[in-house]
């Protein structure tokens, strides 16, 4: 499903995402958004007749992109330690320039029980999908030789997918994107058989 927005509500959206990453759903309001976008919050009312509408979209947009970002570095990568590799540098350079410092469903699961129950199921879904591509990833690169796994694929995948968020959360901490490179790189060192 591939959200049709106008050109406008495109670029609500995309504001929107980046307040999300800085601040959560409680950090920003339509305020927020209406100086970015230079209109008027009943304009943005126009578009998204709710905050919870909004975000949810906002959501929804960032999981179909991530599942097309998934599939082009399965289409595109064979080898599962450089797919994972790929992965963690997608999010290194979102930091180290400073377009995303944080993955807006990890902020939001943050806020999960304060969140409209649309949103949450939104971001647990983004969760499972995740989730889903690490483990098919570990599975392969199990069977070639690559990872030992010392837990289920899927246990393996929900550590993995925690250290990396976790690390995003250390290099906003000390304000030091190349701490989210360097715990990224050894989370797939230590899934890594040894040579």
């Amino acid at each position: 499903m591939t959200l049709e927005l106008s050109p406008r509500a495109n670029e609500i959206v995309e504001q929107t995402r980046l307040l999300l990453a800085e601040g959560g759903y409680h950090g920003f309001s339509y305020a927020d958004v209406s100086e970015r976008v230079r209109i008027g919050k009943p304009s943005i009312h126009h578009h998204f007749p709710t905050k919870a509408d909004l975000v949810l979209t906002v959501v929804v947009r960032h999981r179909e992109q991530s599942r097309e970002g998934l599939a082009a570095l399965d289409q595109h990568v064979e080898d599962p330690q450089a797919r994972l590799t790929a992965y963690t540098d997608y999010w290194a350079k979102c930091i180290r320039e400073g377009t995303s410092s944080m993955c807006i469903c990890a902020m939001l699961a943050a806020e999960a029980p304060m969140i409209p129950q649309e949103i949450a199921a939104e971001v647990r879904a983004y969760f499972h999908d995740l989730t889903a591509w690490i483990a098919a990833v570990l599975k392969k690169g199990a069977a070639q030789g690559q990872f030992h796994l010392r837990d289920s694929a899927q246990v393996e995948a929900q550590s993995f997918m925690s250290t990396v968020h976790g690390a995003m959360l250390t290099a906003r901490a000390f304000n030091d994107p190349k701490a989210f490179a360097s715990i990224a790189r050894a989370a797939i060192r230590q899934l890594a058989v040894p040579a």
